[in-house]
């Protein structure tokens, strides 16, 4: 057993990590003030190979596997967590849908920008009364001669109204009890996107809800087996709560660092808070939960990378790292006192950002059944 990270992992974080301090941290206050999302950023990250890390050559990627990816979104989230899951989703709910299940044409159509960076894909499962619930999906695809005409509503869709935008992966009934997986690219006809949501959080993030109106795409659209999108959305969610988790972490660690810096500088009562034990002993139990979070998360990760098993490690890793990093927010903007009640400060971003992780791409209780049915429970 070996807990080291290799030497090239490790030159590849302080890579990532650079970029994030000179790209990106600067910037977020200003992105998260304006609601804006950053073009040109993203453009960058992906001239810098972080949306093909996971993908084979090929395609334009380095073939890297998911711990190298969850490296990548732990900087980046230490500093943003919205320019994360911009990564996080452009890469685990955008592209591996396609990679995964996609037919060679599509692979060859759509993968070398959503690897290179160039696009961003997304994933439409969620509806207003099929979240958790995703069997519950209402959204109808019919195939009419060479055509899958699809009617239906999306709710919280990362990525999907971007200039980068160029497709939705959509789950939709193709039969009474068939959910079926099918591409829409970007500006067809009869694909509405809602007005971008106004979030407590991720104000950097793109999200909007989607409808759609007798929308055309051709048959070949479908993405995988006919019946078998929503097995195929469940493969891509194991993949995606792991990189969720490694966000967690990274969101921790900044509010971690934060909070030590600020708790050596701060002075009250003629000393620094830092050499109170009520504030001493939050930083240390937040580095107890960072250190126990990664731990979790890289093993999920490398099971993945190994090819083994590896359901019950994501929905653990997840539910730990996205709890604990709400938990982090919370203690860092406790020793932030005031100052972490105002925007501009990192952590009371970070307060607003964190809540979500225990929402997207499966809730805590939805975490917690997964591991509970692996348990043997009669759930």
């Amino acid at each position: 057993m070996n807990f080291e990270m290799s030497a090239e992992h490790e030159a590849f974080r302080r890579v990532v990590r650079e970029f994030a301090e000179a790209e990106i941290a600067p910037f977020a206050v200003e992105w998260d003030r304006d609601h804006r999302f950053p073009l040109e950023t993203v453009r960058k990250m992906g001239d810098l190979g972080l949306f093909g890390l996971p993908f084979p050559d090929e395609y334009g990627g380095s073939g890297s596997g998911l711990l190298t990816l969850c490296l990548a979104i732990e900087e980046v989230a230490r500093v943003d967590a919205s320019l994360a899951i911009t990564l996080e989703a452009g890469v685990s709910l955008g592209a591996s849908p396609i990679f995964r299940f996609g037919t060679e044409e599509q692979k060859a159509r759509w993968l070398p920008d959503l690897v290179a960076g160039r696009a961003l894909g997304a994933f439409g499962l969620t509806e207003p009364e099929a979240g958790s619930d995703a069997g519950a999906t209402r959204t109808r695809a019919e195939l009419q001669g060479d055509e899958w005409v699809l009617n239906g509503e999306k709710v919280f869709i990362t990525n999907s109204g971007t200039p980068l935008t160029s497709l939705v992966t959509v789950t939709a009934r193709t039969g009474p009890a068939e959910i079926s997986a099918i591409i829409v690219p970007a500006g067809t006809p009869g694909l509405v996107v809602e007005p971008a949501y106004r979030k407590m959080g991720w104000h950097a993030s793109d999200t909007h809800g989607l409808r759609f109106e007798d929308c055309r795409v051709p048959a070949a659209n479908l993405l995988g087996e006919r019946g078998r999108g929503f097995r195929q959305f469940l493969a891509i969610l194991d993949e995606g709560r792991v990189a969720i988790a490694a966000m967690a972490v990274g969101m921790a660690q900044g509010c971690l660092e934060q909070s030590v810096a600020y708790a050596g500088e701060r002075q009250a009562f003629g000393q620094p808070i830092g050499a109170n034990q009520g504030v001493a002993f939050r930083c240390a139990d937040m580095a107890v939960a960072v250190d126990a979070a990664r731990l979790l998360t890289y093993r999920a990760a490398w099971l993945r990378d190994e090819g083994k098993p590896f359901r019950r490690e994501a929905a653990v890793a997840k539910l730990y790292a996205s709890e604990i990093a709400v938990d982090a927010t919370r203690h860092a903007t406790q020793i932030f006192g005031g100052y972490g009640y105002v925007d501009e400060t990192p952590v009371s971003r970070f307060y607003r950002d964190a809540k979500v992780l225990e929402i997207g791409e499966g809730t805590s209780e939805i975490q917690r059944l997964v591991i509970a049915r692996g348990l043997g429970l009669p759930l």
